[in-house]
């Protein structure tokens, strides 16, 4: 029997040449994946000749798959699909990507409202990584870099995610959490942490009073996702002088109102609808 021609411009195969740093098993499973949402159904054959990959070593990877949920089997017409946790997966990054996307005018008005740098953080672990920044005008200001990151429990867009997290998610953060008082105002969990959280959560905004660096001050109030589950964190930073007791409500209000907002426009909703 004639084998079946490849097409001109095809390599031979994309999985015979190794990369340094990567993982054939994994590689070829990601690229098996791909093929199928790319063709939405497939039989395994034509699988199989598409990945250029052996049928047996194919429909392995698939059950793989399928036994995370991420392809399913049509047994009717013998076709394979992509599963619901393909789904869950990639809305997981729509939903960040929604918040970042949303975020960016409501960072600059709350900027322009406050007259101090916004920023928009997300959680990674135990410690937040800030994602988004405008600038104020003034001349002494806050100033993190994208993909800057600190603990959470010394930040105010960090605290105000703790704060909206459950008793026993918060415990495995905190387990997980190196606790380091970086200056002599920053709240560990013996010392005045787990009060400072339940005020936050009862105001709806956190507030950072020199607890990472000495001379700057940030107030933060978190961004909710679908589920009611804090995804993000939202937050205004800058020098104590500018962050008085006194002005810190106010502050607070525009924080929180911006948070709802992104989390409104986002599709999530607060703990408390």
């Amino acid at each position: 029997m004639e084998s079946q021609k490849r097409p001109r411009g095809r390599p031979k195969s994309m999985f015979k040449e190794s990369s340094a740093g990567t993982m054939q098993s994994l590689d070829r499973a990601l690229g098996v994946l791909t093929t199928v949402a790319g063709l939405e159904r497939v039989a395994l054959s034509d699988l199989a000749r598409e990945v250029d990959v052996p049928t047996a070593t194919t429909h392995r990877i698939l059950v793989t798959l399928q036994k995370h949920g991420f392809v399913s089997f049509d047994e009717e017409r013998q076709e394979w699909m992509v599963g619901i946790e393909a789904y869950r997966t990639g809305a997981s990054f729509l939903r960040r990507n929604n918040v970042l996307e949303i975020g960016r005018p409501i960072l600059r008005r709350l900027m322009q409202d406050s007259g101090e740098t916004a920023n928009l953080a997300v959680p990674d672990g135990p410690e937040v990584v800030f994602v988004g920044q405008i600038e104020t005008q003034n001349p002494i200001r806050a100033f993190f870099p994208p993909g800057a990151r600190t603990p959470m429990y010394a930040s105010g867009t960090g605290k105000a995610i703790l704060a909206a997290l459950s008793e026993e998610s918060l415990n495995k953060v905190l387990a997980r959490t190196d606790l380091i008082a970086f200056t002599e105002n920053t709240n560990l969990p013996q010392a005045g942490l787990h009060d400072d959280l339940a005020e936050t959560r009862r105001r709806g905004w956190s507030y950072d009073h020199e607890e990472r660096y000495e001379g700057m001050s940030c107030i933060g109030a978190a961004i909710f996702n679908d589920r009611a589950e804090p995804c993000a964190g939202i937050s205004v930073s800058g020098p104590t002088v500018r962050f008085s007791l006194d002005r810190a409500p106010e502050l607070g209000m525009l924080v929180r109102n911006a948070a709802q907002e992104i989390t409104h426009l986002s599709g999530g909703r607060s703990p408390s609808q």
